[in-house]
């Protein structure tokens, strides 16, 4: 039997958000590193590094010292072609909810193109909807509806095993169905989006978040290729261009 491929789990990293206790750090480190993984960046931890963390790694002290540190979660994202937030509450802004064991083939198999991330929220709020606006999906663990509340450390555990044993069962993979575009080719369409919906006077440009947030939505029911993106970016560029073009020829005319 040809063995499961170590890339995979090389390619897929564990994201923390805005961690507020240093030991729960820790802890996540090292439920991955008993199940293979390697790869850990903090999102705007309040503590880090500190001796808490180095203490409840017990041995996993190497993937701190590894351990990337962004100022934001789309820095996080940048070069990542999915990413799925985890989340006891199934929220409006992600269309797709996955399973444990959904979400392990869903991100081995995109994994072969290229990184992929599972997102954790701070312990006392989550994800809030902005960083959740960033993921492609949703994970939910089915734990007890009365008391459905993980400790960081276990729900990063229980996604780590998962993906484990879903790797440890495949030695090969289909190809993923699209040429995804990465996190940051993704919200840089956002950003032209947005500028260019203010040139037409479609957007408030005090108040553009809630009509953005509605057009992240609508994206995030579906995976947006490279192609796509560009696609896109060309259309907005064009229209800016005829706006541009319009507001000139007024202008010449207004002169005359």
């Amino acid at each position: 039997m040809t063995p499961a491929d170590p890339k995979l789990l090389a390619n897929i990293r564990i994201v923390l958000t805005r961690t507020s206790h240093p030991g729960n750090i820790g802890a996540a480190a090292r439920a991955m590193k008993t199940m293979g993984l390697a790869q850990l960046v903090l999102v705007d931890p309040a503590v880090f590094p500190n001796s808490q963390a180095d203490a409840m790694a017990s041995g996993a002290t190497d993937l701190l010292a590894q351990a990337r540190v962004c100022a934001t979660l789309a820095e996080a994202l940048a070069d990542t072609t999915l990413a799925l937030g985890v989340s006891a509450r199934r929220r409006d802004i992600v269309a797709e909810v996955l399973t444990p064991p959904e979400a392990s083939v869903r991100l081995l198999t995109e994994a072969q193109a290229g990184p992929v991330a599972l997102v954790f929220g701070n312990e006392t709020s989550g994800l809030s909807n902005e960083e959740l606006s960033l993921c492609q999906g949703l994970v939910t663990i089915a734990a007890n509806p009365d008391y459905s509340s993980l400790n960081l450390a276990a729900a990063v555990q229980v996604l780590s095993y998962e993906i484990r044993q879903t790797w440890l069962r495949h030695a090969s993979w289909p190809q993923p169905d699209v040429d995804a575009a990465t996190g940051d080719e993704v919200e840089k369409l956002y950003g032209h989006l947005e500028t260019a919906l203010a040139e037409l006077e479609f957007l408030n440009r005090g108040s553009p978040g809630k009509l953005m947030l509605k057009l992240r939505r609508l994206f995030a029911r579906t995976r947006l290729a490279k192609e796509e993106v560009n696609i896109l970016r060309g259309i907005l560029t064009a229209a800016q261009g005829a706006k541009a073009a319009a507001r000139r020829a007024g202008t010449a005319v207004h002169n005359d």
